[in-house]
């Protein structure tokens, strides 16, 4: 599979079928979709309308996955609540089998500051358990490096520099837990694109993440508008064998279409 081919997009909240016929429409194979709200929302899946997607995805030889949102925070450990993330978690890849999603992109949750050990250990915890959960049942769990807020802000997300990504890594085989490799958010910290990937490499990435911004605060911009370098990216992706598909987290549906005809020149 080409390059270009290998570039699909994050269709977000937009109703899975009608983001499936636009890449059919326009010769895109590879999908991320959210289950949280709107016309996907995780209870609106019956039987009959999963294996018309099914059909619809085998037929056309398109691939997609389902990204949870980064709202509800892997970390929680209240009563309760937590409870709930649990569950959330578990009917996510229970959707995503449902639906022969090829992946599924889990969040380390966020802290308050204040209380950052107690969250790590509790999404430490819940990514274990989430983890062999989608192994168990069959789906690839990808950990999505998530971005930078500023120092005075009162939350954080954690796994967004390449230490606090490394506590998960280290601590959950990656048969359990991918990596969902989201550049433009490595652009915001010192570490870059080259820091993270000198530390990982390729093996454990499902799933590289597009867009671009300014390194300064976390936006997402078509590429050539911020100052992300994406040639160095790919080159050093495509050089040292990536061989799986990007998502393009950015534009409008033409803005979409054009950029990948442009980055699939770049490496």
């Amino acid at each position: 599979m080409s390059l270009k081919d290998r570039i699909g997009v994050d269709a977000g909240k937009t109703r899975l079928e009608d983001a499936i016929q636009w890449a059919i429409d326009n010769e895109f194979f590879f999908l991320d979709f959210n289950a949280d709200a709107g016309p996907n929302h995780m209870d609106t899946w019956t039987p009959e309308r999963s294996r018309a997607v099914r059909d619809l995805c085998e037929s056309n030889g398109i691939s997609i996955g389902l990204h949870t949102l980064s709202a509800v925070n892997v970390a929680e450990y209240s009563p309760y609540v937590s409870r709930a993330v649990e569950e959330y978690m578990r009917a996510s890849v229970d959707l995503a089998n449902q639906l022969d999603c090829a992946w599924t992109v889990v969040h380390a949750g966020y802290h308050f500051t204040g209380d950052v050990p107690e969250r790590k250990k509790a999404a430490l915890e819940r990514l274990k358990r989430i983890g062999k959960y989608g192994a168990d049942t069959g789906q690839n769990i990808l950990l999505e490096n998530l971005n930078f807020e500023p120092e005075h802000a009162e939350i954080h997300y954690m796994a967004h520099t390449v230490e606090e990504t490394k506590e998960y890594f280290d601590e959950i085989p990656p048969e359990h837990l991918g990596w969902a490799f989201t550049a433009n958010h490595s652009h915001l910290v010192p570490d870059g694109i080259d820091g993270f990937l000198d530390a990982f490499g390729i093996d454990r990435i499902g799933e590289v993440r597009l867009a671009d911004n300014h390194g300064d605060y976390e936006v997402h911009l078509v590429p050539g508008e911020g100052n992300l370098d994406f040639a160095n990216l790919f080159t050093r992706l495509e050089s040292t064998g990536y061989k799986g598909h990007y998502s393009m987290a950015y534009g409008s549906d033409q803005e979409r279409i054009d950029s990948r005809n442009h980055l699939s020149t770049l490496a």
